[in-house]
């Protein structure tokens, strides 16, 4: 009978071959040996600082990364940055449509306007709690170079209009065709009022806007009286450098016999005789002397005044000395910043 082999042959083969196969079948099948307490304790820990950090310290990072931001961007660096919050978007009080009667030769005096009016629509200081739409209105096309021109800048600007149903003389119908085609073109998004406005007139939207907030928004007559000595709106007509109607007398006006019937002569003592013969116009407000002529040296009538800070609009402005002296006198160019790129003196 064999002898037993010595116990630790036993020990030997137990933790040599039979072990290899033990480990070997456990593979095979997918068994997963278990861990000690202090394998696991290695495993656990690194899990938990990840978790501590994504938790706890990564939120603050990006706190002090915002406030290092805020302290450290140049003015309105921050501000703009905040434009990416959802914007709560507000109706506006009312519409306005303002049409500037031009022609088509004065390409200069348009770039003057879009500035002067672009400058104080796109100005967050203004807060206008009305929408401003302005437009540049002239008769049909009648040059060549005018037929390349002006297409250009409908392309640039899509601000033009050009009216087919009359000649470019202001007393000549120009008005009426200018206040019938606005109720067809835009019928479909009407006005609150639409404006005529000489295209030597300078206004300030934001004064203007808060000046017709108060107004009633029918059967409305609004501008700067003539005669000239006159404060009373029911005792002639409003002065053609700039007079608002409500969307309801647009309308009126263009489908009135009355007006169609009396379209050509002096343009802003025409529309107040067509109210007057049609009964319209029961709300009429006169904005002067907010509303006045530009003061020259030797004053032409008493339309003329000086400036003042609650001015709404200065009419006559015929020269671009003119316009510089108005817009200095308003500060137009205050938010010029200092640049390398140019050295203005005052």
């Amino acid at each position: 009978m064999p002898s037993s082999p010595p116990r630790n042959s036993l020990k030997s083969i137990s933790n040599g071959k039979v072990g290899d196969h033990k480990q070997a079948a456990m593979k095979r099948h997918g068994a997963i040996p278990k861990l000690s307490a202090s394998s696991k304790a290695l495993i656990l820990l690194p899990l938990v600082l990840l978790a501590f950090i994504f938790f706890f310290v990564y939120p603050k990072e990006f706190e002090l990364q915002a406030m290092m931001s805020a302290c450290s961007s140049p003015p309105g660096t921050y501000a703009s940055a905040r434009l990416a919050e959802p914007a709560v978007s507000r109706k506006p009080d009312f519409r306005l449509l303002i049409g500037v009667l031009t022609r088509a030769d004065l390409y200069e005096r348009r770039h003057l306007l879009r500035m002067v009016y672009g400058l104080q629509l796109a100005s967050p200081n203004n807060n206008l709690t009305a929408h401003v739409d302005v437009r540049f209105v002239f008769c049909r096309l009648y040059k060549d170079d005018q037929r390349v021109l002006v297409p250009l800048e409908i392309l640039a600007h899509g601000d033009v209009i050009v009216l087919d149903g009359c000649e470019e003389n202001l007393n000549g119908g120009k008005t009426y065709t200018f206040l019938s085609a606005a109720a067809e073109i835009y019928a479909d998004e009407p006005y609150d009022y639409v404006m005529k406005a000489d295209d030597d007139i300078f206004f300030r939207l934001p004064q203007l806007v808060e000046s017709l907030g108060a107004m009633p928004r029918e059967d409305m007559y609004y501008g700067a009286t003539i005669p000239c000595d006159s404060m009373d709106p029911f005792r002639g007509y409003m002065a053609g450098m700039g007079y608002v109607l409500s969307w309801d007398l647009v309308q009126w006006i263009a489908t009135s016999d009355v007006a169609r019937d009396n379209s050509v002569g002096t343009e802003d003592m025409l529309t107040g005789k067509w109210l007057h013969l049609g009964g319209k116009g029961k709300n009429r407000f006169n904005a002067k002397p907010a509303i006045h002529d530009y003061l020259n040296r030797v004053p032409v009538d008493q339309c003329e005044r000086p400036f003042t800070p609650s001015d709404i609009a200065v009419h006559r402005l015929k020269t671009n000395p003119k316009w510089a002296e108005t817009l200095k006198y308003f500060n137009f160019t205050a938010g010029l910043k200092s640049s390398k790129f140019y050295k203005i003196d005052s």
